[in-house]
């Protein structure tokens, strides 16, 4: 509604994961690095969490674009509220295998088969596993189990990835999954953006999508945005999107705190800080403290 308005060419702030305007923070860059390395060299277990929001699966998205233009082939769980049986037939459908896909023996046969012949032509196979603080014991159990196919000659057969919120961290912790912790070879963590990232974060999105050198969110705006959002890329996303959106419909080309107060009234953000419209008296908007380094 509002590319036109502003000089946009596309949506810099939509919510859906774009591989296109991944911002590269350092700790984004090796997060991805250390998912292709793990895959290309058959570590095995490879595990991502994040809080809410922070780009997991961004990340995973520009693993599958990878995978994709490397010809390996892959598996994607996205959602992981399943039984067993579905596990196993969700990962027959993505490999395309050719076997019952309602059977667990036919179905591990079949992948048996698969993961010799991608070896024996020197390639692997992967298995990715979006959401995966919320699979159930016996469905972790299942995929550690999948990790035991290697050749001692190549290695791991199958490249498993599991991304989650620190839960899965918690969860990985329990005692009848130190098996499974035990294999776990790489960790990636992502952390919410520093202020400095959070301005290199929307610039980057809006220099994406046909903006340069934006003067749309004046520095202090920036400031008092990344306290509210906390430095959550899709929460940075929902605000900066609604913003541009209010400019729009009062026609200014300059967003103002007044439009960051109101639109996060209407998200029920809170942060650090807070203060209600009462608190803050009659005299204004008044910014939240902010500390330098947050």
């Amino acid at each position: 509604m509002y590319n036109g308005y502003f000089g946009l060419k596309e949506n810099p702030f939509n919510l859906s994961p774009d591989p296109a305007f991944l911002y590269r923070s350092p700790q984004h860059e090796e997060a991805l690095a250390n998912l292709i390395y793990g895959v290309q060299s058959r570590k095995g277990f490879i595990v991502l969490t994040g809080e809410v929001g922070t780009g997991k699966t961004t990340m995973l998205e520009c693993l599958r674009d990878y995978l994709e233009q490397a010809g390996v082939e892959f598996a994607f769980v996205f959602n992981s509220r399943i039984t067993s049986e579905q596990f196993f037939e969700m990962i027959a459908y993505d490999l395309d295998l050719r076997c019952q896909r309602n059977s667990k023996t036919e179905v591990l046969f079949a992948l048996n088969q698969l993961l010799i012949q991608q070896a024996n032509d020197g390639r692997t196979s992967v298995l990715i596993v979006d959401e995966a603080h919320n699979l159930e014991w016996d469905v972790l159990e299942e995929i550690r189990l999948l990790g035991n196919l290697e050749n001692p000659r190549i290695g791991k057969l199958l490249q498993i990835i599991l991304s989650g919120q620190p839960e899965l961290d918690r969860k990985l912790d329990a005692p009848n999954l130190r098996q499974l912790k035990q294999r776990i070879v790489l960790r990636c963590s992502l952390q919410p953006l520093t202020l400095k990232e959070s301005n290199e974060y929307i610039n980057s999105r809006l220099l994406h999508a046909g903006l340069e050198n934006q003067t749309i969110f004046p520095d202090p705006l920036l400031i008092e945005l990344h306290l509210r959002t906390q430095g959550i890329p899709r929460l940075i996303n929902a605000v900066c999107d609604n913003m541009l959106l209010a400019a729009f419909a009062i026609e200014t080309k300059v967003c103002t705190l007044e439009m960051l107060d109101e639109i996060s009234s209407d998200m029920r953000l809170e942060w650090p800080g807070r203060r209600t419209p009462r608190q803050r008296g009659q005299s204004g908007f008044e910014p939240a403290p902010y500390t330098p380094g947050d």
